[in-house]
């Protein structure tokens, strides 16, 4: 079986072990073991280390049957001595995110009692899943809390305890635990059996940021990001925050309120437009009054918007009325309508004829074409 270096020291950046396998793997992969290791393998919701090894690329690490093993890019001779060195960026950003997570959950678990069921440290952020709810406005405080805890700079403790010694400690686990247990504690916060890597102390967290909550499994599930991933989505979001100040001539804390202020503005705009359009409409129908079929072309505009000159025209007409909305550029939008009419045929021939799709009622139907105007003149008159 391999020996785990990351069991006892996590923060072993490079290393030198004995191949003792080579294996041709998926997708012009090997898959390598070694006498010993400190690239950590896929498990308990951490992924796996990646880095390089003796000369070749690690791009994952998996465990099987008491085997670390490494997923490279090229092959390694058995028996030959090799150093290791991990993609530390990668292995720090997910100690501070399990450590982070471990925070959060025993903060939770110690106002509420609610298990967590589920954990998964995605490429972007963190989820993790509880047996129990709780509103939204409780995340700012348990992320005041969480945030103190780093501030404390408390020291996170891994024990390995066997199994009659086990019995005696209160910690964590989603399942029953044979044999040794290897039990990670941050002081007065969390106590968790956990195969993972964690840093030496809470203060190497850096930030922790709780992005959201929502019903998952019974319970919630929170989205959060811990150290550099936090700092990143925070500088990111105040980035977004900048632009849209300059944009509104507003104060960066007040933004918030000059977007609702033209959200409002918008929706008066919006809704006094509508009214115009449809007294355009109405007399454009009035118009054509009894002209029986109607083809109308007009400038681009939304697709409801020429369904309901559409409409107003057919109940004006007295016959087939087609309205296309668009320019030979960029294709039209087309609603056609007739009453008690069968257009299903019709709208079929179109779509073939104008490199067409749509569809509706046999009477009254909507889609787009990409087509010139002469060739739905040509098509239609």
């Amino acid at each position: 079986m391999t020996q785990r270096i990351y069991d006892t020291n996590a923060y072993c950046k490079e290393f030198t072990a004995t191949v003792t396998g080579c294996e041709p793997g998926k997708k012009k992969t090997y898959e390598i073991t070694l006498n010993q290791t400190a690239f950590y393998p896929e498990g308990g919701g951490q992924p796996g280390d990646a880095g390089v090894l003796g000369g070749v690329s690690v791009l994952d690490t998996r465990q099987k049957n008491g085997e670390v093993i490494h997923i490279t890019d090229g092959p390694l001779p058995v028996g030959e001595t090799v150093t290791g060195t991990l993609d530390w960026q990668r292995r720090f950003d997910h100690m501070q995110n399990h450590s982070g997570e471990h925070i959060v959950t025993g903060v939770i678990h110690r106002k509420y009692g609610f298990n967590n069921i589920g954990f998964h440290m995605g490429k972007e952020t963190v989820t993790i899943d509880f047996d129990g709810e709780f509103p939204f406005e409780e995340l700012a405080e348990f992320e005041r809390e969480a945030n103190a805890i780093l501030w404390a700079n408390l020291p996170v403790n891994i024990t390995v305890y066997d199994h009659e010694a086990a019995k005696t400690v209160a910690y964590r686990s989603k399942k029953e635990l044979p044999g040794s247990v290897r039990v990670v504690t941050f002081p007065g916060v969390d106590v968790c059996a956990c195969c993972g890597t964690h840093v030496a102390a809470t203060g190497e967290i850096g930030l922790i940021k709780l992005l959201s909550i929502q019903k998952a499994k019974g319970g919630v599930r929170i989205e959060m990001l811990s150290g550099r991933r936090a700092l990143e989505y925070v500088t990111a979001i105040l980035e977004q925050n900048h632009q849209v100040s300059v944009a509104l001539s507003a104060k960066p804390l007040k933004t918030a309120a000059s977007v609702l202020r033209l959200k409002k503005e918008n929706e008066k705009n919006t809704f006094r437009l509508v009214g115009l359009e449809n007294e355009a409409f109405q007399r454009r129908a009035a118009e054509l009054a009894g002209v029986g079929d109607v083809l109308l072309f007009e400038n681009a505009m939304s697709a409801d918007s020429v369904r309901k000159l559409a409409v107003a025209v057919l109940e004006q007409c007295g016959g087939r009325c087609a309205v296309f909305a668009g320019d030979d550029e960029q294709g039209y939008q087309y609603a056609i309508g007739e009453q008690g009419g069968d257009l299903r045929t019709f709208t079929k021939e179109l779509n073939q004829a104008l490199n067409g799709r749509g569809g509706g009622k046999p009477n009254f139907v909507q889609g787009s074409v990409s087509a010139k105007k002469s060739e739905i003149e040509g098509f239609l008159c």
